[in-house]
């Protein structure tokens, strides 16, 4: 038996791909089926088979693509209510795949209609689980994604209450050896205190994970709901995708209308997906500056900054990294909301201008101070006393309550969101001028 943990930084999502005896599962499949496809056939193997978790929201999944290019079964809960073709897989069903086992455990409470599936190796040995957004390493799933999304509407109270049950109904009972397998880790937005490590045991969650720990069920579900981040606005949507089953991934970027030197319309939407430094040499008018770099989370950015309804424009400094950007959008399923990818725009006469750091160190009063870090970052302590707290994924919508009598200066935990929050503003400069503090406010913590 072989396994293979694929790691999405971007996105903090693992999934998981299994081979025993010349037979493949894939557990939690992100959109790119390329690195499952490589995995098979460095092992001389056939993908057979996709285990699905729950409907995700923050990423799509390729478990569609992977039926209709290569005739593999999609194992799901029959409560997700899909639209394509399936394998039910209700709480202790098993399917065999090569010389292992799958076998089904519902572990609802982040979803109701959550499975994990134990692994049990060649000796009938419980080798794993894979609890996908069940259990993390050190934390569970957050309960509060479903309200209003998926086949199945249920309060997150009542979820919460669904998640203690399976702590210790279903986990609690499985051999202390068994290896957790979580669909996500650190810095993913389904949990809210994850470890830094990507897998573990039952014995050392047990001994680590707060949520073991709490035996009554009230005193749990209170915990549980405390202090939950933000929802990005495009999480209800994937939930919905991968319901459906999305597009192939390269007719969908294929899809995307590509340009070169157009002039876009002064009241579009434009995404400005370079560099910082270059974003403030130039750009086109009201454009947010969302950083497309390798390690930059731009996924997560571009779908809690824009929403899954609204069109806009990607401006990128070359096809290549235009290519890249239209890529990660789709990621999220947010290639159909691309009016177009752009190279080299023709009005891009808009630059930003640089912040007198002497100065907002002699005189912060002088600036009305910006933090756009999420509340449960500011619960930790403000940066600047007098600093007003308007998460980034609001700042959109609460842009006039930015008082207009000071220059603005914008600032988040390292400087990468800041820049968005900054872009956001902009639209203050005929009034008031606006600065991104950028790196700089690691001087002040």
């Amino acid at each position: 038996m072989n396994i293979q943990h694929f790691y999405d930084d971007a996105l903090a999502q693992g999934s998981f791909a299994i081979e025993s005896n010349g037979e493949v599962a894939l557990v939690d499949p992100s959109r790119d089926i390329k690195p499952y496809i490589d995995f098979a056939d460095k092992h001389n193997a056939k993908i057979v088979a996709v285990f699905e978790t729950h409907p995700h929201a923050d990423f799509i999944s390729s478990h569609l693509e992977l039926k209709e290019k290569l005739g593999v079964d999609i194992y799901i809960n029959e409560k997700v209510g899909v639209s394509y073709d399936f394998e039910n897989m209700n709480h202790g069903d098993e399917v065999k795949v090569g010389d292992v086992t799958f076998r089904a455990l519902f572990t609802p409470g982040h979803s109701p209609d959550h499975n994990s599936y134990l692994l049990i190796d060649e000796d009938g040995k419980q080798h794993g689980v894979f609890t996908g957004d069940s259990l993390f390493v050190g934390d569970v799933g957050r309960p509060d994604l479903r309200e209003g999304a998926g086949n199945i509407q249920v309060s997150k109270k009542e979820l919460a209450g669904m998640m203690f049950d399976t702590i210790n109904d279903v986990f609690s009972n499985l051999d202390d050896n068994t290896v957790v397998y979580p669909a996500h880790g650190p810095g993913s937005l389904c949990g809210k205190n994850m470890s830094s490590d990507l897998t573990s045991t039952i014995a050392k969650e047990k001994s680590d994970n707060w949520a073991f720990h709490i035996k009554d069920k009230g005193e749990f579900v209170e915990a549980f709901l405390d202090g939950q981040k933000f929802i990005p606005k495009y999480f209800p949507n994937s939930v919905e995708v991968n319901r459906k089953g999305a597009q192939t991934l390269d007719e969908a970027v294929k899809s995307v209308k590509r340009e070169k030197g157009i002039e876009i319309p002064a009241d579009a939407i434009v995404i400005d997906a370079r560099d910082g430094e270059s974003f403030r040499s130039g750009h086109v008018k009201g454009a947010i500056n969302i950083q497309n770099g390798e390690k930059d989370k731009f996924e997560t950015w571009l779908g809690s900054i824009v929403g899954p309804n609204e069109k806009f424009y990607l401006v990128a400094e070359n096809e290549e990294k235009l290519d890249f950007a239209i890529y990660r959008a789709a990621k999220i399923g947010y290639e159909g909301n691309i009016i177009s990818g752009v190279v080299d725009p023709k009005n891009t006469s808009e630059k930003e201008s640089d912040l007198n750091l002497d100065d907002f160190k002699s005189n912060p009063d002088h600036y009305t101070i910006i933090d756009i870090r999420n509340a449960s970052e500011v619960e930790g302590g403000k940066f600047f006393d007098n600093a007003i707290n308007i998460p980034l994924p609001d700042l959109r919508e609460k842009f006039d309550e930015i008082p207009k009598d000071k220059p603005v200066v914008v600032h988040c935990a390292g400087g990468y969101r800041s820049a968005a929050g900054a872009s956001i503003l902009s639209k203050l400069k005929e009034n008031t001028e606006v600065y991104d503090l950028s790196e700089a406010v690691k001087e002040f913590q």
